[in-house]
């Protein structure tokens, strides 16, 4: 990648993918990769990011036997740890322009909240919108496989499991249909990229997907300011 000759306009970038599909690690290898180039990155993630929206993290990610969080309540949760996240951080960045780099955000709300919960996608997507804004990624990357590997992988990588690690394999198989059936609609937006292979091999395809996306001419951004 060459040498950045001009900072652009802040860019907006976001994982996604089912639990297990190497997004932390792949996030931080494109951080790396654009702050060598000369772009100045925000590496974030979700739910969290500010002090507010990483305590709603604990709360949501807690195993609880005494008060199990209703779908709705852990939706409503989401959105507004999101309206934090947004407000606080990820908006000033993009005015700086900032390269924004986002592990998980509106997606992961409609394909866990949406298609494996069941609740109605039009309430959802009403509701994201006033949190974020109208916000949109200019750019969404679905780290994809299957999820009998991605739960191995979970399993392997720690001993303690959150709250969604301890759904069933069903509920992940929902989730995992929900990323790809969203990215049916919005290819333009959305890519899918095989995570099922070495982590080198996603990592090359996921810098090649980066740096020719980066050097398209950019068409007006779809976000509000």
């Amino acid at each position: 990648m060459g040498t950045k000759k001009q900072q652009p306009p802040g860019l907006f970038i976001t994982l996604e993918g089912i639990e297990g599909s190497g997004k932390s690690t792949q996030i931080r290898h494109l951080a790396e990769l654009l702050d060598r180039a000369g772009f100045r990155v925000l590496q974030t993630r979700e739910p969290g990011g500010t002090a507010t929206a990483e305590a709603i993290r604990h709360i949501l990610l807690t195993p609880s036997s005494h008060e199990p969080v209703t779908p709705q309540a852990e939706a409503l949760l989401i959105l507004a740890a999101r309206c934090q996240h947004v407000t606080h951080l990820i908006r000033p960045a993009l005015r700086r322009g900032t390269v924004v780099l986002c592990d998980r955000f509106s997606d992961s709300t409609f394909a866990y909240q949406g298609f494996a919960r069941g609740l109605d996608l039009q309430w959802l997507r009403a509701a994201n919108e006033v949190a974020t804004g109208g916000l949109t990624p200019d750019l969404t990357l679905v780290l994809d496989l299957p999820v009998s590997v991605g739960l191995a992988r979970r399993r392997a990588d720690r001993g303690e499991q959150n709250r969604l690690d301890r759904e069933t394999e069903r509920f992940h198989r929902k989730v995992r249909r929900g990323f790809l059936a969203l990215a049916a609609e919005e290819p333009g937006r959305m890519t899918i990229v095989n995570a099922n292979r070495p982590a080198q091999e996603v990592q090359d395809e996921l810098t090649e997907i980066v740096v020719g996306w980066i050097a398209r001419p950019r068409s007006p951004s779809r976000r509000r300011s």
